[in-house]
């Protein structure tokens, strides 16, 4: 019955369901959350809900990481840390392989999934549709993270700079895909290339099928994340000597984690713990993300200003029909 109502409609109704007032849910600031959720410190994250009723303590926590092209690969190279989150925190710990950026957010909204590492560009979309609380990145120990959007093409192709971008079929990644799509719209333009105008723009779906893609010459070229190709060439997914880098922009922030806005505060601090006492060293998880030594504490209202940035100058609206 909810799902004929309007995305307002339902949110308030939902609202009642969980016990909260419409009247509390209108009066409330939420900047550009939906209206499920309040923002009265405007830190740009889901509050904490004052009703301790509506507090989550599951005896099982639901973990998930970003869309992968072999999400069974990543279920066993996280196993170390889940074993480690659910010794911190007395919990269970399961690891749920999502399929895309719109069903990883829709499990968090609908209280399924508790703790998730979301990709850059969704990560807006996260905190604006399902409470989702961005506390920590993937670093070095001196505090240095993030990644690059580069462009690669085939060795073989004519594609020597970005100008030669023009007339070519191009592989994006998905719509709310920060390298994949975001910043090429945004970025791309100052270097006289305006995305789906001088070039035709397929989406592929993920990082690794644009650069498979490039790798198979189904693509002339394609936008993807620095740390994607770097770990697929790491497990020999593609010969490094069959691409070209054509172009590579300044550092981005990586992949946020995340717990959903209404665990129950001593669990949410526990689970922050468990990410931070994490040691990558002698790990799966370590040897996958070559480079990484730590999870480092962040803030989303101040290290994704320049993803909201790049949306924004995009026109993007965090809407659920926009999700892709």
């Amino acid at each position: 019955m909810l799902s004929r109502l309007s995305p307002t409609a339902t949110a308030m109704a939902t609202a009642l369901l969980l016990g909260v007032s419409s009247h509390a849910l209108a009066e409330c600031e939420r900047g550009a959350l939906d209206t499920m959720y309040c923002d009265a410190d405007g830190d740009l994250v889901a509050d904490l809900p004052a009703d301790e009723s509506q507090w989550v303590d599951p005896d099982t926590l639901i973990f998930a990481y970003t869309p992968v092209e072999d999400p069974a690969i990543y279920s066993d190279i996280w196993q170390p840390f889940i074993d480690h989150l659910a010794e911190v925190t007395g919990k269970d710990v399961r690891f749920f392989a999502v399929q895309s950026n719109s069903a990883q957010v829709e499990a968090m909204r609908s209280g399924r999934l508790h703790v998730a590492g979301f990709s850059t560009g969704p990560t807006p979309f996260a905190v604006n549709l399902a409470g989702a609380v961005p506390f920590a990145l993937m670093g070095s120990s001196s505090g240095q993270f993030g990644y690059s959007l580069q462009v690669y093409t085939h060795v073989d192709s004519d594609i020597y700079e970005m100008a030669d971008l023009k007339g070519k079929r191009i592989a994006h990644t998905s719509p709310t895909s920060n390298s994949g799509n975001q910043a090429p719209r945004a970025l791309f333009p100052e270097m006289g290339v305006v995305p789906g105008e001088d070039y035709e723009i397929s989406f592929s779906g993920s990082h690794d099928q644009s650069m498979l893609g490039v790798v198979a010459k189904d693509y002339d070229a394609a936008p993807v994340a620095s740390e994607v190709v770097e770990r697929m060439a790491a497990r020999g997914l593609y010969d490094e000597d069959d691409v070209r880098l054509v172009w590579e922009s300044d550092r981005f922030p990586t992949t946020s984690y995340n717990h959903a806005y209404n665990l129950h505060p001593e669990l949410a601090e526990k689970v922050r713990q468990a990410f931070y006492t994490f040691e990558f060293a002698g790990t799966e998880l370590g040897e996958e993300f070559e480079g990484v030594e730590t999870f480092i504490p962040i803030n989303y209202k101040d290290n994704w200003r320049v993803i909201r940035t790049i949306q924004a100058s995009n026109g993007v609206q965090y809407t659920r029909d926009n999700l892709q």
